[in-house]
């Protein structure tokens, strides 16, 4: 005769399927109820493009930025249109003003590149980051691809702005009217340029992981070799003083304006398969060290 305990209903084993729950490979036929989605690329871009607009370092960075290349390009075309006449400005290219407050900004493109790594592991929110999604090589190519995407949009609606405010400042003063080719390397490839310089900022934030340092080497490389070279005064030093000019930063920015510091050395669109190049070693080097190092 059978005991009434084992005439009680018994539970069901932990891992049999529960209605309408989707399969899990947790253990023999058991299935979750909580339904299990994979992640790709896109959620990893959505959550950076969360991160990115929700900071305020966004937010102040980029404002001061469209400040300095706004104000000061307004500023020098109001300069140069009320104290040029038609002669000074004969054959200039009215284009190559936006040259300063570019370069100015870009010092706010590098800052807000740095910032997007490097403080995450300042506050320990990498954790949090690689906890939702272990892929560490994707975190970085999903930071990399907003960022990027970011800073070529407002560096180009800015330059593109500041461009067509000069040309109309200075329409009369007897600038050149610019050429398609001019106008497509004074607003996109400057933007691409600087969205790059911004770019690598960001790997050397994720490999540095300080923000002061990271910093400190981004503005040091962009101001460093112009200023070294002013003060080369030996002719023994002629050719390294040549090459610190020619392959500056701020002289590759001025190419873009076919407007180079030196008679020599990149030209045309070079400044851009130049940074290119530095940016792709760059993350090679950041993916590398990524999936080495702890978090």
């Amino acid at each position: 005769m059978s005991s009434p305990q084992s005439q009680m209903p018994q539970a069901a084993p932990a891992w049999q399927a529960a209605p309408g729950s989707a399969p899990y490979p947790g253990g023999p036929g058991y299935t979750s109820p909580i339904p299990i989605v994979r992640t790709h690329l896109g959620n990893a871009i959505a959550s950076e493009w969360t991160k990115i607009r929700s900071v305020r370092s966004t937010m102040w960075t980029l404002g001061v930025f469209i400040l300095l290349v706004v104000g000061i390009g307004l500023l020098t075309g109001i300069v140069v249109s009320s104290s040029s006449s038609s002669s000074d400005l004969s054959g200039q290219n009215a284009l190559s003003l936006g040259f300063f407050g570019l370069l100015l900004g870009s010092m706010c493109i590098i800052t807000l590149g740095v910032l997007t790594t490097a403080s995450e592991y300042g506050t320990g929110m990498i954790r949090t980051t690689m906890v939702a999604c272990p892929s560490r090589g994707r975190v970085l190519v999903a930071k990399a691809i907003v960022f990027f995407l970011v800073a070529f949009v407002v560096t180009l609606v800015a330059g593109s702005l500041v461009a067509f405010l000069h040309v109309a400042m200075l329409e009369g003063n007897g600038a050149e009217d610019p050429t398609g080719g001019e106008w497509l390397k004074a607003t996109v490839g400057i933007s691409l340029y600087i969205a790059l310089l911004g770019l690598l900022s960001l790997l050397v934030g994720s490999i540095i992981r300080h923000s002061a340092g990271a910093i400190t080497i981004m503005i040091g490389a962009v101001l460093a070799p112009l200023v070294i070279a002013l003060f080369m005064f030996s002719e023994s030093l002629q050719g390294v003083r040549d090459a610190l000019f020619e392959y500056s930063i701020p002289n590759q920015l001025s190419v873009f304006y076919a407007n180079s510091l030196s008679q020599s050395g990149p030209s045309g669109w070079d400044p851009l398969w130049i940074i290119l190049g530095v940016t792709a070693v760059a993350f090679a080097g950041a993916f590398a060290l990524q999936e080495k190092r702890d978090v």
